[in-house]
């Protein structure tokens, strides 16, 4: 059947047609979501271990050798490059690009588990990470305390523990907010420093004291039991709130006794040391960067986060919020640049016929093809989980002369 003929002899039904799909395209442009490129999986699987003071050539033995090894019996395997550093070992796996990614980083999981007896106890569980393009920080802000009386009202550590708690709360309930990282300020921790000569005399080793703080933080389910005629759960609790409560521990001596902790060790609130630090004009300041998630469009974060960003603001006077960075400003520009230079295409392609062909009928036909194609083709987008980006952009934009050709 010729599709046209029939059209030719019955245009209502075509005219409702293209008009429908005309409307559902401008819809779904409305809805789709704007990108500066598609998120894109690669192939590629990230092994990170950790084991904390180790030297280099110690983890190149104990820990990558034994990792790639078992890395290098999988199935697709293209690539291994292998990045050893104080402290850490980074392992990059390259699959063939017929490889699923899913079915990659499941693999390299299973590699890791099978040796994970053979690698350092002390050392933490290796994570196992795929790459992708998505996940890039869409907008960075600054934390400053508001001067009160002429000193800050709030000090580093409150100041870090509002960004990790109330601003980060916040910012992960907005729609496409993926992750929040701080950099700078300082974390809180219990330093704990042994007297090697009381332990020594006391008969107790570093290992004794590790054990017991290690089980010290620690939530274990106890079953059920009777509580007031009823069944309840039952839970025992072995941690602890404060510096002072862990200082009055006890450790069990060899021959029976205890020892308070803080008899042969100095227990300490206090906080981390600094590994990076965050200044805006040569103070020093809390910052945070915002991530999005895979599909969400960098334009709509942005709105969403600099919302919720102003309402924290007007919550927390005492808490100064600044925007440094914007990444998703040139994500704007370059789509507002496609756009225009759609529209600009569209009108050269019809200039064009118009000045060769002289036919006003000719012009009118390829002017109402152009939008009679392109707009539906956002719906067609839409429904098949593609992005406003640069590359679908650009490929309408050069699709243009081929819709003139056929018209």
């Amino acid at each position: 059947m010729n599709f046209s003929a029939l059209s030719i002899r019955n245009p209502i039904p075509a005219i409702m047609l293209f008009a429908l799909l005309t409307f559902a395209g401008i819809l779904a442009f409305r809805a789709n979501k704007v990108q500066d490129f598609p998120d894109i999986e690669l192939p590629i699987v990230t092994v990170t271990a950790t084991l904390d003071g180790a030297a280099p050539a110690q983890l190149e033995t104990e820990v990558a050798r034994k990792l790639e090894d078992s890395i290098a019996t999988l199935q697709g395997v293209k690539n291994i490059y292998a990045r050893v550093l104080d402290g850490v070992a980074t392992i990059t796996v390259e699959f063939i690009l017929e490889k699923d990614l899913s079915d990659a980083v499941n693999d390299v999981r299973d590699a890791v588990s099978r040796v994970r007896a053979d690698l350092p106890a002390e050392m933490r569980d290796p994570s196992v990470t795929k790459t992708t393009t998505a996940g890039r920080v869409v907008l960075t802000f600054t934390a400053q305390a508001a001067d009160a009386h002429g000193r800050p009202a709030l000090d580093a550590p409150d100041l870090s523990w509002f960004v990790d708690n109330t601003v980060s709360k916040r910012l992960l309930s907005v729609p496409g907010v993926g992750a929040i990282k701080r950099v700078g300020g300082v974390t809180r921790e219990v330093r704990v420093e042994l007297d090697d000569q009381k332990m020594a005399a006391l008969r107790v080793s570093a290992l004794d004291v590790s054990r017991l703080l290690r089980n010290v933080q620690r939530e274990e389910p106890g079953g059920r039991g009777d509580v007031s005629g009823a069944e309840q759960s039952v839970r025992t609790l072995a941690t602890v709130q404060t510096a002072q409560e862990l200082a009055r521990m006890e450790i069990p001596l060899p021959d029976g006794r205890h020892v308070r902790l803080d008899e042969i060790a100095h227990v300490s609130d206090t906080v981390a040391e600094p590994r990076a630090i965050a200044e805006q004009d040569g103070k020093p300041v809390v910052g945070f960067e915002v991530f999005r998630t895979r599909g969400a469009g960098e334009m709509d974060v942005a709105n969403g986060v600099r919302k919720a960003v102003a309402e924290l603001q007007q919550k927390h006077g005492n808490v100064v919020l600044r925007e440094v960075i914007d990444n998703a400003a040139p994500v704007e520009e370059n789509f507002d640049a496609s756009m225009d230079m759609l529209y600009e295409g569209a009108a050269l392609a019809v200039l064009v016929v118009w000045w060769f062909l002289r036919d006003w009928r000719a012009t009118l036909v390829a002017a109402a093809a152009l939008p009679l194609s392109v707009i539906p083709a956002f719906l067609g987008q839409y429904l098949f989980g593609y992005t406003l980006n640069m590359v679908t952009l650009l490929s309408l934009a050069l699709v243009v002369g081929v819709l003139v050709d056929d018209a």
